[in-house]
């Protein structure tokens, strides 16, 4: 049994699908029945979990020869998001460790392997740190920003022909990569026969870094008008964040992620396996404009 925690996720969906079209059986683990639909018709086992409780957390991974696991996010307003997700990896570890499957799959994030100074991305750090000892075969899959991350940006764009960003200078190039992309590298390397005792550690990016200035112009391309980015001012960051519903806590993890980020300290850990996923910036952008167009039901 392949057991996916996140896969109502743009990244666990496609992992819980890929898998599923290889004939092999999946156990599809989500917060909410109504997560559940898409995975029940490519043949998931549905399972509902709360990741801050050992019994649940234990109940999922029963049986399972290989497990994916993340460093789940809760709601941006949450004043206690922080403390809330180390309880999760915590329970987490705890059961992996208590059951050890034989494979697992940790998604994580480029920078993970920094212990201070990353905000959001500690967490990812304090995730690999607690499935590091579990006796099994494990990958820690290190993905670069997603590119999906720009829908929330996208309303802004298309109403007002301003692309706003944390990243700066806006000309500057950085690695991202599509969420598919990174759900179908999961998919493989669960099914890869990779023997050894230490971690594989694995950096996944998309087939090429861009700048805000190259999403802007191929926003601007696809939606037939200028779109002009713009870094916001780091003195405004943590008030507009705040503004569009972050706590003041999430708020600060972003603005420490990104001091660090504008500084070149997150990227590639020397050293490690790096793989390319095929999704072009375009294509991703293209899909995220029609979604967003799409009529809602």
């Amino acid at each position: 049994m392949f057991v996916i925690f996140g896969a109502a996720g743009n990244a666990g969906q496609v992992t819980a699908r890929t898998l599923r079209q290889a004939g092999l059986p999946v156990r599809a683990v989500i917060r909410h029945p109504s997560q559940g639909a898409a995975l029940m018709q490519w043949g998931c086992e549905i399972t509902l979990a709360d990741l801050t409780d050992p019994v649940s957390v234990a109940a999922a991974i029963k049986g399972a020869y290989a497990v994916q696991m993340l460093c789940p996010l809760v709601p941006n307003h949450d004043p206690q998001a922080a403390t809330t997700m180390r309880q999760m990896i915590r329970t987490a570890a705890t059961a992996l460790t208590h059951n050890p499957p034989a494979v697992l799959l940790g998604l994580s994030d480029y920078g993970a392997e920094l212990d201070h100074g990353t905000g959001i991305t500690l967490l990812f750090h304090e995730l690999e740190k607690a499935l590091k000892p579990i006796p099994t075969r494990l990958t820690l899959l290190r993905a670069a920003e997603h590119m999906q991350n720009w829908a929330r940006m996208l309303p802004v764009a298309t109403a007002t022909g301003v692309l706003p960003s944390l990243h700066s200078p806006v000309d500057h190039p950085f690695p991202t990569v599509s969420a598919q992309d990174v759900g179908l590298a999961a998919a493989r390397l669960l099914q890869d026969d990779h023997h050894g005792n230490a971690p594989r550690i694995i950096s996944i990016e998309g087939p090429q870094r861009v700048s805000v200035q190259d999403v802007a112009n191929t926003l601007g391309q696809l939606m037939g008008k200028p779109v002009k980015p713009y870094a916001m001012p780091r003195d405004d960051w943590a008030t507009r964040l705040i503004e569009i519903g972050y706590s003041a806590n999430n708020a600060q993890l972003l603005v420490d992620l990104y001091d660090t980020h504008n500084a070149g300290g997150i990227d590639v850990e020397a050293g490690t396996e790096r793989i390319y996923g095929q999704s072009s910036l375009q294509s991703v952008l293209a899909t995220l404009l029609a979604q967003a167009s799409a009529p809602t039901r």
